[in-house]
């Protein structure tokens, strides 16, 4: 007889009080600066209540909590009065389904596929190099929407992981508007050996970090619809980075 036992993991969430933030880039910043201690397995930040809960695989000390926000005096961060502590046991996985986590991003790949798939066929034939142009150009338009809704804290977050970012915060805002003009230019048609240079370019600069951050395992939240949706890093950002490069570089040998 072959007995399997299902791993528990024993999980500790914490709430705390966190006083200096103002906007959701402010949420961004502080959450990406608590899941970089360690022992921290997730971060959920209320803007509105100023609290956070903290989920720990260890015991994390207030100091050491209040270390990680040092840079940054404005924020401020303190138990909670009524400050709890829950044990639960769950398995390894998260409490969201993968469907329920990426709804978002599947429903604008959908509507943006279908638009595409639609322009693609709609002189009667089957022209894939519309199909791609449009598709590429309603990514863009509507990615950099997401982003300019809240534009401070896109750029926080992308500064968490993007190579160029880390080193130059203002290239998040800079990023955002190359998006915008790479989306006008595909709708457009404009100069199309240029732009799908520049895009597979940019594209490329921008996994790097995606990967390092995937590779290492650190739970970062994805930017790539800005700060509106808490999407977490993971192989579906790698996916959709890679897709475009494909794409970019399929249109190029077609030209």
């Amino acid at each position: 007889m072959v007995i399997l036992y299902q791993q528990i993991q024993i999980i500790m969430t914490h709430t705390y009080n966190i006083t200096g933030m103002t906007c959701s880039g402010c949420l961004a910043k502080v959450q990406g600066l608590l899941q970089q201690v360690p022992n921290i397995e997730k971060v959920e930040i209320s803007l509105a209540e100023g609290t956070a809960d903290i989920t720990m695989k260890k015991h994390v000390s207030t100091g050491d909590l209040q270390q990680a926000l040092a840079a940054y005096p404005k924020y401020q961060l303190s138990e909670a009065e009524a400050h709890h502590h829950h044990m639960s046991t769950t398995d390894a996985a998260e409490n969201r389904t993968w469907l329920q986590t990426y709804k978002p991003i599947l429903l604008i790949f959908g509507y943006i596929l279908a638009a595409a798939i639609i322009a693609g066929s709609h002189t009667g034939g089957f022209n894939i190099f519309t199909v791609m142009r449009v598709f590429m150009s309603g990514f863009f338009l509507v990615f950099s929407f997401f982003k300019l809704l809240d534009l401070a804290g896109f750029a926080d977050s992308y500064a968490m992981y993007d190579v160029v970012a880390k080193r130059w915060r203002g290239w998040g805002y800079v990023y955002v508007f190359v998006e915008l003009g790479l989306g006008l230019a595909f709708a457009l048609n404009i100069a199309p050996v240029t732009v799908n240079a520049i895009m597979v370019a940019l594209m490329s600069i921008s996994l790097i970090g995606v990967l390092q951050s995937v590779f290492s395992k650190r739970q970062i939240r994805c930017a790539c619809l800005g700060a509106v949706f808490n999407l977490p890093m993971s192989t579906v950002t790698i996916i959709e980075d890679g897709l475009m490069i494909v794409m970019g570089l399929v249109m190029l040998g077609l030209m």
